[in-house]
């Protein structure tokens, strides 16, 4: 029933740090909302499994004074439309190639945190002419289950519950089960204010979010199969992005991803979790633009 509700109204502005206009476009029949700010080489940035566009705020401004900065909510998350799809891997390539051709934009650096990153790979995969260089910020390893060190993340993965029982659940216990999530993945959680815990909640509010979010573990064995043992197969120069103290995939996970990955930089990043880019800005910072320099 909440898939098929219909489509809440956009905020006129992101819920960040800063103001900065919301937009949006169709996507293969689909509302995409995102944030398009700064001039120059395009760079993508794709959030990871149950977050939104929110996981890049500190990178707005930062970047944008050098590049210009795409942040989509993925098809099934924050802002975007949730179709009752079965979002698999190559649905999410064709939404990824579709959000690109929608902006006229033929070729970018693709960023992906955690799962977004499986997207990053798979499109340097499947669509390498569509990639100019690689970012990937704590993930996506082979061996997802195996490399995943987080229980709560592991039982989200691997639960039978519908999603509607999910979404009930999520209703009366949400606030705190949201708290005990972000608290896992950041590694000082006196970051975790109020104001970002009320963000967060409101986040996993959004009707329709938990069918796409079930997928995500179901169609696990699709990328494990399809995309994993291709990743020594990426000819794009990479860097990836690891927090030191990341319990989600931990830094060994990081630096054997690195290994794979023939033209790769490894960066570790002291005093940061899984969201290395929220959580130490100015350091991940700096090694972006370093990165992304001509």
């Amino acid at each position: 029933m909440t898939a098929c509700a219909a489509r809440e109204p956009l905020p006129p502005w992101f819920d960040s740090i800063e103001r900065i206009p919301l937009q949006s476009i169709e996507v293969h029949g689909h509302r995409i909302a995102y944030l398009d700010v700064g001039r120059g080489a395009p760079v993508i940035l794709l959030h990871g499994f149950g977050g939104s566009m929110w996981q890049w705020e500190y990178q707005q401004a930062a970047l944008a004074a050098h590049v210009r900065v795409i942040t989509p909510d993925v098809l099934g998350a924050g802002l975007s439309d949730k179709p009752d799809i079965e979002y698999r891997p190559d649905q999410m390539l064709d939404f990824v190639t579709g959000f690109m051709d929608a902006l006229g934009i033929q070729e970018a650096t693709v960023a992906g945190h955690s799962m977004g990153a499986g997207l990053a790979i798979g499109m340097a995969l499947d669509r390498p002419d569509r990639v100019s260089r690689l970012i990937l910020i704590s993930g996506l390893p082979p061996h997802v289950r195996e490399n995943l060190t987080n229980p709560t993340l592991k039982r989200a993965l691997d639960t039978s519950a519908p999603a509607w029982l999910v979404s009930f659940g999520n209703w009366l216990f949400g606030g705190w089960f949201t708290e005990g999530v972000l608290k896992e993945l950041v590694y000082d959680p006196t970051m975790l204010t109020p104001a970002v815990l009320d963000r967060s909640h409101r986040n996993r509010k959004r009707p329709g979010l938990f069918g796409p979010l079930l997928a995500a573990g179901k169609n696990l064995p699709v990328w494990e199969s399809r995309y994993a043992p291709r990743i020594g197969a990426i000819r794009h120069d990479t860097l990836v992005i690891w927090g030191e103290a990341d319990e989600v995939f931990r830094l060994p996970v990081g630096q054997a991803l690195h290994r794979r990955i023939p033209h790769s930089t490894f960066v570790s990043i002291p005093r940061a979790g899984h969201v290395p880019q929220w959580e130490q800005p100015d350091r991940v910072n700096r090694h972006l633009l370093r990165f992304l320099q001509p």
